[in-house]
C-alpha cells in the first residue's frame, strides 16, 4: 500500500502525524508571520536554507476554533493524498493545532503572468496527477493558487478546500470537470493563443455545479470573505504571495 492511504489512515483518527522527513533534524528558530485571521495564522518558519509553512489554528476565533480544525485535518488529508508529486507542498507534521507543510518557492500566477504555453500544459498535467490520485482542488479560480516555479514549472497550493475521496461518482467528476473549467480560464487570460477547440469548448459550457453556485453560493460566499473576512478577489491564503 503506498504511503498515503497509511497516512490518512491516521490523519482520519486524528492521530498526530510526523512525516520521515529531511527537516526532522533542523532546527527551525525564525518565524515570520505571513496572515492572521478568523481561522489563525499561517507563518513561514526557517532554519537556515530550510523554510516551512506552519498553519496554527490554536489563535482561530474561538466560535470558528472547530471549523479551523476541520479544514486543517482536511487539507492534511489531502496533502497526504498527494505525496510526492512536483508541484504540490508536502505534509509535513500534523498535531491538533498545527499543519507543517514544505515550502515551495515561486510567484503567484497574478505576478509572474505565464504566457508560455508550456506552463499550461504542464499545470494540466499536474492536474491530472492530482484527479487521479482522488483529489479535486475546488479553489484554482484563485491566480495565487496557482504559482510559477523558479524553473517555469506550474504548482498548486492551498488545499484547505480540496477533497479526496476514493470514489469517483458523479461529484467527483463534476468538480473535476470545474477544476479543468478553472485552469482554462487562467489559461485564456495568459495564453488564449494556445487554447484548443475542445478546450474553447469546455470554457463555453459550464458544468451544472458552476450555474448552480452562481445562482445559490456565490453572494453568500461572496458576503462572507469580503464583508467578515476582508478578503479581496486575489486573496484568501496566508501563504499566497511573494512566498509560498
Amino acid at each position: 500500500m503506498k504511503a498515503g492511504p497509511l497516512i490518512l489512515w491516521d490523519l482520519r483518527g486524528y492521530r498526530q502525524y510526523t512525516r520521515p522527513s529531511r527537516y526532522n533534524a533542523i532546527v527551525m528558530t525564525d518565524q515570520v508571520l505571513l496572515k492572521k485571521d478568523l481561522f489563525g495564522e499561517i507563518r513561514l518558519s526557517s532554519g537556515g536554507d530550510h523554510m516551512l509553512i506552519v498553519r496554527d489554528v490554536s489563535a482561530a476565533r474561538a466560535w470558528l476554533s472547530w471549523l479551523a480544525r476541520y479544514l486543517m485535518r482536511r487539507e492534511a488529508r489531502v496533502l497526504a493524498a498527494l505525496t510526492d508529486i512536483d508541484g504540490i507542498p508536502e505534509l509535513q507534521s500534523l498535531t491538533h493545532d498545527r499543519l507543517t507543510r514544505s515550502y515551495i518557492a515561486g510567484t503567484p500566477m497574478q505576478r509572474s503572468r505565464p504566457t508560455d504555453r508550456g506552463y499550461f500544459l504542464e499545470a494540466a498535467r499536474l492536474l491530472r496527477q492530482l484527479h487521479r490520485a482522488g483529489v479535486v482542488h475546488n479553489d484554482l479560480a484563485k491566480e495565487p493558487n496557482l504559482l510559477v516555479q523558479e524553473d517555469g514549472s506550474p504548482a498548486f497550493v492551498d488545499f484547505q478546500l480540496a477533497w479526496y475521496t476514493q470514489r469517483r461518482g458523479p461529484l467527483f467528476r463534476a468538480l473535476c470537470y470545474e477544476d479543468i473549467r478553472h485552469l482554462l480560464k487562467h489559461k485564456r487570460s495568459y495564453c488564449p493563443q494556445a487554447l484548443t477547440q475542445r478546450e474553447r469548448r469546455i470554457l463555453a459550457n459550464p458544468g451544472r455545479l458552476s450555474k448552480l453556485w452562481r445562482h445559490t453560493v456565490k453572494a453568500a460566499y461572496l458576503f462572507i470573505t469580503r464583508a467578515l473576512l476582508g478578503w479581496s478577489d486575489r486573496e484568501g491564503a496566508g501563504e499566497r504571495g511573494e512566498l509560498s
